[in-house]
């Protein structure tokens, strides 16, 4: 590689290395509110809503209301389930779409829809803040939230992968040739038979994958269209790109880890363009090093081809990505975040080889962490990097932490009555309530997927790890599983009025239901 440098002239260049999370990650949540199992479920559009957008067929989607959407999710196996508001416009370049891939999964899947105006305690339980959202049921457990392509074949694919096999057998060359025009990212297998051992460690692999199609041959025809030597040794394994590296070859032992480790190591490009669709992928890569290159639209042309060849000596280690600095869809939004505006050089370093871009930060090891900051005062205990160990850890005393972001709403809502919880904990010596800063700091000992997440680090057992909590209940609630889970037996202080805003705001809620004789939808 030549060593050629890059310098940073007239571009406002950012490299950082961040341990980003997914602000809107859905739960695993093992159940929902039951609702009236007694009605009946309806498998019509029937009681379809009038409205001005072009006429789909929607025969085979399934409306979903209150009384009939606990007992359809659990008597189906798999169920995909439209959460949307119905004035959106995105709903409406979605659902034809949606409506085709319901028919081509009818008897394979159920997909259903449900207006989110109407079932306020849905939206709730699964966290839905943003709309249109589709999450994925298997026999009524909620498993994902689907952020894939807003394409039929793509809904179909990603249904298929959850609800089937997860791998697929090729053995016509017409087949192969669609496969290879239509997936943008793909991994094919070569074995010497289509069952046994082999195929059962790549299929478990692909269950681990959302968004890459799995494949498996035993004609050397078929794997020659795949770029696959036919005479290799079998078993034999490649990741098929449209990007900039277009095939990337499989040489370690074939183990689960390992392919698991070389899918997840290759399947983002070189170089990702951040945006609303890769952002998932981004974080929810296991690979939490990143480097963000901010540059303009045109400046990019010159600086990525370099970028690129950096990321090559750093696969599975450090995420390289590209923000297009005057990008309107997020470009914008992120760099005012990180401080980029554009208007000045900013720069980490103006001379570096770039083979050793990567290689300087990834020697560093370095971990977020905010300036220690004192706040003694604070019924709530603020936590950093560098005090962590010190407050969190303490043997002598059971901890309550909360991990939250400052642009997060629902940690904005749940915050009255954290704080709260905290006010009326405030005589106990052996129990601490804490929160921590997860977009400017980090540790060891918490790996966060969604923000809010609260761990309980219990007395005199701080090297196991800790519980993951639901921190979104009442006070009297995370009261009680405190008290019930503390190494160290205490004694709540009570006070007459003991609710929150929060508290308050559902209570007001439930009466103003009850009065207008609503459909139950509060928590």
């Amino acid at each position: 590689m030549a060593n050629r440098s890059l310098y940073l002239v007239s571009i406002a260049f950012l490299l950082l290395i961040n341990n980003f999370s997914s602000a809107n990650a859905i739960s695993n949540i093992e159940d929902d509110t039951e609702l009236d199992d007694n009605e009946e479920v309806e498998g019509s559009n029937e009681d379809q809503e009038e409205n001005s957008y072009p006429i789909v067929d929607e025969k085979d989607v399934i409306i979903l209301k209150h009384k009939n959407f606990s007992k359809t999710v659990k008597k189906n196996r798999s169920v995909m389930v439209l959460f949307y508001e119905p004035w959106s416009k995105e709903y409406e370049a979605l659902l034809p779409e949606y409506a085709s891939a319901a028919t081509e999964l009818k008897g394979e899947a159920l997909l259903a829809k449900v207006d989110a105006t109407e079932v306020y305690a849905l939206t709730k339980i699964y966290e839905l803040e943003e709309y249109p959202s589709v999450l994925f049921f298997i026999d009524g457990v909620v498993q994902k939230c689907y952020l894939g392509k807003k394409t039929k074949d793509a809904i179909v694919a990603w249904v298929k992968k959850k609800s089937g096999p997860g791998i697929y057998n090729v053995t016509a060359i017409e087949d192969a040739k669609r496969i290879l025009n239509t997936d943008d990212n793909l991994v094919m297998g070569f074995f010497d038979s289509l069952v046994g051992p082999n195929c059962d460690i790549l299929a478990a692999v692909s269950r681990q994958e959302d968004y890459i199609n799995f494949y498996q041959t035993s004609s050397p025809e078929v794997a020659k269209i795949f770029h696959i030597d036919p005479n290799v040794e079998r078993p034999a394994l490649v990741m098929l790109k449209k990007e900039a590296e277009k095939q990337v070859h499989f040489n370690g032992k074939f183990t689960k880890l390992a392919i698991a480790k070389f899918v997840s190591a290759n399947k983002l490009p070189l170089v990702t363009r951040f945006s609303k669709e890769s952002a998932q992928l981004i974080f929810e890569n296991p690979v939490k090093n990143q480097i963000f290159l901010f540059a303009t639209s045109s400046d990019s042309v010159k600086f990525i081809p370099e970028f690129e060849e950096a990321a090559r000596f750093f696969k599975g280690k450090i995420i390289f990505i590209y923000v297009e600095l005057d990008g309107e869809d997020v470009g914008v939004a992120l760099s005012a975040f990180f401080g980029v505006n554009g208007r000045g050089l900013m720069a980490l370093v103006e001379t570096i080889c770039i083979r050793n871009l990567g290689r300087i930060f990834w020697k560093a090891n370095f971990r977020l962490s905010t300036s220690l900051i004192q706040y003694q005062r604070l019924d709530v205990k603020i936590v950093v990097g560098k005090n962590f160990d010190e407050i969190v850890l303490d043997e002598s005393k059971d901890v309550l932490l909360e991990i939250h972001a400052p642009w997060c709403e629902h940690c904005q809502k749940l915050e009255p009555t954290y704080n709260e919880l905290a006010k009326q904990l405030r005589g106990v010596n052996s129990i601490v309530i804490a929160k921590m800063d997860g977009s400017t700091n980090e540790h060891p000992r918490v790996k966060v997927e969604a923000f809010p997440t609260f761990f309980f680090f219990r007395a005199g057992n701080k090297n196991s790890d800790p519980i993951t909590i639901d921190g979104s209940g009442s006070i009297d609630e995370i009261t009680k599983y405190l008290k019930e889970h503390a190494s160290i037996p205490f004694k709540a202080r009570q006070k007459p009025s003991s609710s929150s805003p929060v508290d308050a705001d559902i209570s007001k809620r439930r009466k103003n239901s009850d009065n207008n004789n609503a459909v139950k939808d509060e928590l």
